[in-house]
C-alpha cells in the first residue's frame, strides 16, 4: 500500500457484515484500511484480502484507547476517515421489549459513535486532506423507513442520525466532515446476530404469531441489495473530493427518501403488509375486536 493512500478505520467488520463489505470496497478503491472488530478471529475476509486488522470493542474505553494508539503508530499520527458502522438490531413490539436489551442497543448504536469519534478526533484533525466521519445510521432513522416491530432499533438509529447532524456542524470548523450513511436493505449477518425474535406468551401480537415472528426474524432480508455492490456505491460517493452530507444506498433507500416528503402515513398500508400487521388486524376482527381481546387478557 502506497504511503500516500488515504487512511480509514471501519468499526464492526466481522465476516459477512456490512463493515466487512465496506472494508473490502475501500481497499479495492486504493484506501489504506484498518478493519476492526471486537473479536479479531472474525476478520478472516479482511485478512485474506491483505487488509490490516485491529481489535476494537466500541463500548470499551480500554479497547478504544488501545486501538487509537495502534492506529496512530501505524499511520504516523493521522487518520483520513472513520466509519462508525458497528451496531446491532433488536426486533420486538414496543410494548414487549426488554428494556435492558433496548438500553444495551442504545449504548452500541448511539453512544459508541460519540466514544469512538471523540477518541479518534485528534488523529482526524491531523489529516492533511480533510477528514471524514461516516455514521451508518440507516433509513430506519426516518419515519418513512421505521418498520413496525423494530421500534427500539428505529429509535436508536433516529437518535444516531440526530447526533450525526449536530456533530456535522460542530466538527466543521475543525475540517472534519461528518456524513450520514442512509443504508436501506442489504444482505448481511445483521439479523443472525440479533436477539431471538420470539414473542413472549403475553404479547398481544400472538393473534398472528407466525407472520409477526417471520417479519421480526428478518428472514425476508435475503432480498436486500448485494453487499458488494452496495459497498462499492457507498465508497464511490465517500471517495469524492466533496462527498454529500447524506449518502443513500441499499434497497428501498430511494423509496424512503421520496416518501420522507409525503404526508405521514402514506406508506402505512405497505408497511402493514410487509410485517404481518394486516393479518393482526384481521385476526382481531375475527376474535370480536380489541375489547374482546382485552376482556380475555384480564381473565
Amino acid at each position: 500500500m502506497s504511503s500516500s493512500a488515504r487512511t480509514i478505520l471501519i468499526t464492526g467488520c466481522s465476516d459477512g457484515s456490512l463493515g466487512s463489505a465496506l472494508a473490502l470496497a475501500f481497499h479495492q478503491a486504493g484506501w489504506r484500511v484498518f478493519a476492526s472488530a471486537r473479536n479479531t478471529s472474525k476478520l478472516k475476509n479482511a485478512e485474506e484480502a491483505g487488509i490490516q486488522t485491529v481489535q476494537l470493542d466500541t463500548l470499551s474505553d480500554e479497547s478504544i484507547t488501545s486501538c487509537v494508539s495502534q492506529v496512530k503508530e501505524l499511520t504516523g499520527g493521522s487518520l483520513d476517515g472513520l466509519v462508525n458502522n458497528a451496531g446491532a438490531g433488536y426486533n420486538m413490539p414496543l410494548l414487549d421489549v426488554d428494556i435492558a436489551k433496548a438500553r444495551q442497543l442504545f449504548d452500541l448504536n448511539v453512544w459508541s459513535l460519540i466514544l469512538v469519534t471523540r477518541a479518534f478526533l485528534p488523529l482526524l484533525m491531523k489529516s492533511t486532506r480533510g477528514a471524514i466521519v461516516v455514521n451508518n445510521t440507516a433509513c430506519a432513522s426516518l419515519t418513512a423507513g421505521s418498520m413496525p416491530f423494530s421500534g427500539a432499533y428505529n429509535a436508536s438509529k433516529a437518535a444516531a442520525a440526530s447526533l450525526t447532524e449536530t456533530l456535522r456542524l460542530e466538527l466543521e470548523p475543525f475540517n472534519v466532515k461528518v456524513i450520514n450513511l442512509m443504508t436501506g436493505g442489504v444482505r448481511s449477518t445483521f439479523h443472525r446476530n440479533a436477539p431471538d425474535a420470539t414473542l413472549p406468551p403475553t404479547s398481544l401480537y400472538n393473534v398472528a404469531k407466525e407472520p409477526v415472528e417471520r417479519a421480526m426474524s428478518g428472514v425476508d432480508a435475503v432480498n436486500g441489495s448485494d453487499p458488494s455492490q452496495w459497498a462499492d456505491e457507498v465508497v464511490r460517493e465517500l471517495s469524492k473530493r466533496n462527498p454529500p452530507h447524506w449518502v443513500w444506498k441499499g434497497k428501498f433507500s430511494t423509496l424512503v427518501r421520496i416518501a420522507s416528503h409525503l404526508p405521514v402515513g402514506s406508506l402505512d398500508g405497505s408497511m402493514k403488509g410487509m410485517v404481518g400487521l394486516d393479518v393482526v388486524e384481521q385476526k382481531i376482527k375475527e376474535q370480536g375486536g380489541p375489547s374482546k381481546i382485552a376482556a380475555n387478557l384480564s381473565k
